[in-house]
């Protein structure tokens, strides 16, 4: 009991310490729920020797387990989901791709917008790719820049890479939005 004690202590200030990233890097948000249920398992493992120690009620250890567990699961699904996505380089959870199309296609000089794609580069990097038909010619580096910065400011894609497209008779393979 007393090593689980100090054990609390420890995973308690360990995971105040992470506490802070937590929210967008999905490697702080893993070893803050580590740590805190590390602290959670200590915490029953003292609650739990001393009503043990005090009654003799032996069937409370496995209890405390399976509720220790339950707790445990419940608290790493959303891990486990966003892992997942993130290995499948599906849209990351906080990207509405509708609104990113719409602000894309938006832009002046802006025919159409197809193949594109948003995905997780880590587990801090948004990374995006398209094309865009522009029949009036490539509209410099300006466009692009502005564009890159206006995707880093509204959605935090920070790895962005635009094609353009001057001429829309010609017929770009990907261009059907179920082709990848």
């Amino acid at each position: 009991m007393i090593v689980a004690a100090i054990g609390i202590l420890i995973n308690g200030v360990t995971a105040w310490l992470f506490a802070a990233g937590r929210e967008g890097d999905l490697n702080l948000r893993a070893a803050f729920a580590h740590m805190v249920s590390d602290a959670v398992v200590s915490a029953g493992v003292v609650v739990a020797g001393l009503v043990i120690l005090l009654t003799g009620w032996l069937w409370l250890d496995p209890l405390v387990s399976l509720v220790i567990n339950a707790i445990i699961i419940s608290g790493t699904w959303g891990l486990l989901r966003d892992s997942v996505g993130m290995s499948m380089a599906s849209v990351p959870l906080q990207i509405d791709p509708e609104a990113v199309r719409k602000l894309i296609a938006g832009r002046p000089g802006v025919a159409s917008l197809h193949d594109l794609h948003i995905w997780s580069m880590s587990t801090t990097e948004i990374a995006l790719n398209c094309h865009l038909v522009m029949p009036a010619g490539h509209p410099g580096d300006a466009f692009i820049h502005d564009l890159c910065e206006e995707l880093s400011h509204r959605f935090q894609i920070r790895h962005a890479a635009v094609q353009i497209e001057v001429d829309p008779h010609l017929f770009c393979a990907l261009a059907p939005d179920d082709v990848v």
